[in-house]
This record gives C-alpha cells, structure tokens and sequence, in this order.
C-alpha cells in the first residue's frame, strides 16, 4: 500500500473494541496511517455509520476520495448481534446508566419473548433514546440528558427487516437483527421491554454487518505498535 493508493481512495474494515468511541478508532487509525506513510495534514478520511462506544464490531472507514462514497454505505441495511436483558431497565436503554426499574419476569415465558418480538418486523415507529448523538436546536441530545434537561424525543419510521437466532436465558435474550438505517437497537431493547410489560435494555451489540461487508473480514490490528490493515 502506498500514500497515493491511500489518497486515491480506500475502504478498511474496522472491528471496534468496547468502549472506544467511532471518533476515537478513526482518529487513531488516521494518526497512525499519516506516520506510516506521511500523509499531509489534510488527508481525508471518515467513517461510514457510528458505533456507541458501548458497541463493538464493523466499522467502515474510507480514505482520500472514497469518503465520498459514505453516503452510499450508511444506507445499507444494517445486522447486529443484540443481547438484552428483561425486567429491568436504564435511562441510556444501556449499560452507559445504573439498573432501575426492577420487576418480576416469573409470568414471562420463552413464548412470549417470540410473540413480542414478531410484532416488532417490518416498518415500525421507533423514538432515539436521549442519550444519543441526535442534535435538539443544536445540542447533542445526550449532552442535555447529562445536564439534566427534558428531552423530547421525535418517533421515527423504521425497518426491521428480520430477528433470528433467538436465544432465550432468563433473564438474558439474544438475537440476530437486520434492519434499515437509523435503526436504534437500544430503543428496541427498551420496546421489546415495554411490550413484555417487565422492561428490558441492551447489555451487548456488536454490528455484523453493513451491506455486502461484514465484521469477519475486519480488523483490530489499528490498535497495536504493530498492526496491519486489510486491502479490501
């Protein structure tokens, strides 16, 4: 690989750890491919859907004039592996805030977690949670939760194209889910919990895959003194 290869234009396929945010892996790779290969300052590079920094897996970055093909990858639909856990709740929908909210899942049964979750495919109303990166008069929305302002959250329409591989653990559940852009999968935690009426957030998520790319030929070695990035 070479600088002009590189300002030309790639895709690199990012397998994000827990707890890093999509800024911070892509600030990091980009330092690292700028000292490897003396970039200029200016040298472009993003990437192609946010992951929460308390997600894991796939993300898509682009260098020199394939940034401008983000567009075109953050409309793919989108495959998460999601675990959730029911009867209580949290104010992030995650893991990010303390448990709250906690009520007895004795009347719960394996059936009803399937029941619930059917009623969630296809085209649905789904409101972000508040701690999100969604902008309120230009605010971050999780900025004014964290000082401690209401927030109102504007319902969505959104796609969930299939939910397979359900496991059910009480009071754990996981699943593999495909859905559209914009898909908050936190939120769908929480309204898997509601519809159950015991409550629910999201304990893991880890993104598969974004189109036709997928988390299995991704790589993590951007992290290391040593490290090697995959020509895709």
């Amino acid at each position: 690989m070479t600088a002009e290869q590189l300002q030309s234009g790639h895709i690199f396929l990012l397998d994000k750890p827990l707890d890093w945010t999509s800024f911070q892996a892509v600030n990091k790779m980009k330092y690292k491919l700028k000292r490897e290969f003396g970039l200029p300052k200016k040298f472009k590079i993003g990437h192609a859907g946010t992951l929460d920094p308390r997600a894991t897996g796939l993300l898509i970055v682009c260098t020199g004039k394939f940034t401008k093909k983000i567009p075109e990858i953050q409309d793919a639909p989108k495959e998460y592996w999601t675990e959730i856990k029911i009867g209580v709740q949290t104010e992030s929908y995650d893991t990010e805030k303390p448990e709250i909210l906690h009520q007895d899942i004795s009347e719960v049964t394996e059936e009803k977690v399937h029941v619930a979750l059917e009623k969630f495919l296809g085209e649905i109303d789904q409101k972000p949670p508040v701690f999100s990166a969604l902008k309120i008069d230009g605010k971050r929305a999780y900025d004014l939760a964290r000082a401690g302002e209401d927030v109102e959250m504007k319902s969505r329409k959104t796609t969930i194209h299939y939910i397979k591989e359900v496991k059910v653990n009480f009071p754990l559940v996981s699943f593999i889910v495909g859905c559209s852009k914009g898909t908050y999968i936190r939120s769908l935690a929480h309204d898997i919990g509601q519809e159950l009426g015991v409550g629910a957030y999201l304990t893991q998520l880890r993104r598969t895959k974004i189109g036709d790319y997928s988390v299995e030929n991704a790589t993590s070695d951007f992290l290391d003194n040593e490290y090697r990035f995959e020509n895709l």
